[in-house]
């Protein structure tokens, strides 16, 4: 499926890879924005933001518990595996919406996780941040000095973390490929990220099995899953 852009795949010196919920999906792990997504059965704004947090952490912890109970059963798949195997033969960033982690599991050494990770924990109040791999005992989980724990993930209505945010508009600015998996970017400033690319005249590919609201804008579409089409994507640098 990548046969006729070959020749441009095998020239490339930095590829940038901007992944979102898709690619995780086929590890078992829920889309948000598809027909069967989770805002779809929950309220965002019960959930999602930093008020809805102190209005009522225990609902949100427990909401995010189940999803870290998921995650942490999650397993790399081709896809993700495919783009970590790709450092062998060229210069790789991922920039990544997931919080799942499952990029850095799979073996990825330059990552970006733009909304940050649901396996690490951050403290309200203090300095305190760090990858905590069990489930809690009672909601909301409470740091050391006193004060209540959360997910160090970005809520809406939150900022990216701005040193995060900083180097993935330098990766995408740097880039000669783009290859855009398993999301529509429809979320800000994300979606702002192929600007970046083309700015550098940067190649951009498309691997979603729907079409999205950046496909005309691409230079090559893939209508297939990543776990498929990314191993495949690798395999033309072997040959």
């Amino acid at each position: 499926m990548f046969e006729e852009i070959t020749d441009r795949i095998r020239k490339s010196n930095k590829i940038v890879f901007v992944t979102g919920a898709g690619i995780s999906q086929e590890s078992g792990i829920p889309t948000f924005r598809g027909k069967d997504g989770l805002w779809r059965k929950y309220n965002v704004m019960q959930l999602a933001t930093i008020d809805a947090f102190y209005e009522n952490p225990q609902l949100v912890w427990e909401w995010y518990n189940e999803r870290r109970e998921n995650i942490f059963t999650a397993k790399p798949n081709p896809g993700h595996k495919a783009i970590a195997e790709l450092e062998k033969y060229v210069n790789v960033t991922v920039l990544t919406q997931n919080i799942d982690g499952l990029h850095k599991m799979a073996g990825s050494s330059n990552v970006c996780e733009l909304h940050g990770s649901i396996i690490r924990i951050k403290c309200t109040v203090c300095d305190f941040n760090d990858e905590i791999m069990h489930e809690f005992e009672k909601f909301p989980p409470i740091c050391k000095c006193g004060n209540i724990l959360r997910p160090d993930v970005v809520w809406f209505g939150e900022p990216l973390p701005k040193d995060v945010w900083q180097k993935a508009i330098i990766h995408a600015s740097q880039c000669d490929m783009m290859i855009i998996v398993g999301t529509s970017l429809v979320v800000s400033p994300a979606n702002t990220l192929p600007i970046y690319a083309k700015q550098n005249n940067a190649f951009l590919i498309e691997v979603n099995p729907e079409k999205t609201i950046l496909t005309p804008d691409m230079d090559f579409s893939i209508r297939n899953t990543s776990a498929i089409s990314l191993p495949e994507f690798v395999s033309t640098f072997r040959k």
